[in-house]
């Protein structure tokens, strides 16, 4: 039986308590890009910054942001995606150079290159890998798909999650699942309570998207394997107005419906994509908490 087996909803304060502490706690995405500079003074004082492994670009630009993150008081969280490796040589490289600077944290992608460039087909392969290596890594986390993804199959996805959710735990390290963007509350909460009641322990962290603007969402949302839930906006138009305004996104449109499950399914965390968008982001972020505080 799962450890999140046990039923019943928070009541309304509670339940607001923990909207306010997941959103005050949240993980902010971006993306190595130029316009991102002039965006880094809205992130709050040491927010933890998770740093995307785009294939537009490499896994050493993600690497050199993250650096320049934690020099400027941040905590960054890089992504290492396991099809943009060329070789052994550079996974042991990048997890040594994480040492070196100190960082515990990474967040373990397959990638969306279309071939692997190296050695490894998968996130798996790279995560034994990992913990073959001297690392200094405490805690690791790792993709989840409630809205399914564009070219693997839901039972890959499924079986996937629950290799590496039982190769973190043996290797006794601290670890989540951050799921992919979803706008339909129904559509994460069934896949949590499948999963949960089938076996899944792992924590997971909601992602979620921050205040960006409709044309950006739109046209990177097939790319993200988000499909399911943009047709779910497109169909329901009433929907994607009040999620996507021009003032910004709201989270609580898709957190409300949840809050009275997100303890008892073993939400602990949010991942919010900013696009880099994150005065608009950090702005609703603030917004939201404010209007949670009792």
């Amino acid at each position: 039986m799962s450890i999140f087996s046990f039923s019943g909803r928070l009541d309304h304060s509670t339940a607001g308590s923990l909207r306010r502490q997941l959103l005050s706690d949240a993980h902010f995405e971006v993306i190595p890009l130029k316009n991102l500079a002039e965006q880094l003074q809205h992130l709050p004082v040491g927010a933890s910054v998770s740093v995307t492994a785009s294939p537009n670009k490499s896994l050493d630009d993600t690497w050199k942001l993250a650096k320049d993150l934690l020099v400027r008081g941040f905590r960054p969280i890089p992504h290492l995606a396991s099809r943009m490796l060329e070789s052994r040589q550079q996974l042991d490289r990048l997890i040594k150079e994480l040492a070196e600077l100190g960082l515990n944290e990474l967040f373990l992608v397959g990638g969306d290159a279309p071939s692997p460039h190296g050695p490894y087909e998968d996130s798996v392969q790279v995560l034994q890998a990992i913990l073959e290596l001297e690392h200094k890594l405490e805690h690791i986390g790792v993709t989840a798909y409630p809205d399914g993804h564009s070219f693997i199959e839901t039972a890959v996805l499924s079986s996937s999650l629950r290799a590496k959710q039982e190769i973190l735990k043996e290797a006794g390290l601290a670890s989540h699942a951050a799921t992919q963007m979803c706008f339909d509350p129904v559509t994460i909460s069934r896949w949590l309570e499948s999963e949960r009641a089938t076996g899944l322990e792992i924590p997971i962290h909601l992602g979620i998207p921050g205040a960006v603007e409709r044309k950006k969402l739109l046209s990177v949302g097939a790319r993200l394997g988000v499909g399911a839930s943009l047709r779910y906006l497109q169909k329901n138009t009433g929907t994607l107005a009040r999620m996507v305004m021009p003032g910004g996104y709201n989270p609580n449109k898709l957190l409300s419906p949840l809050a009275g499950d997100l303890q008892r399914l073993g939400v602990q965390g949010l991942h919010i994509f900013t696009f880099n968008q994150l005065d608009a982001t950090v702005a609703w972020r603030n917004a939201a908490i404010s209007s949670l505080k009792t």
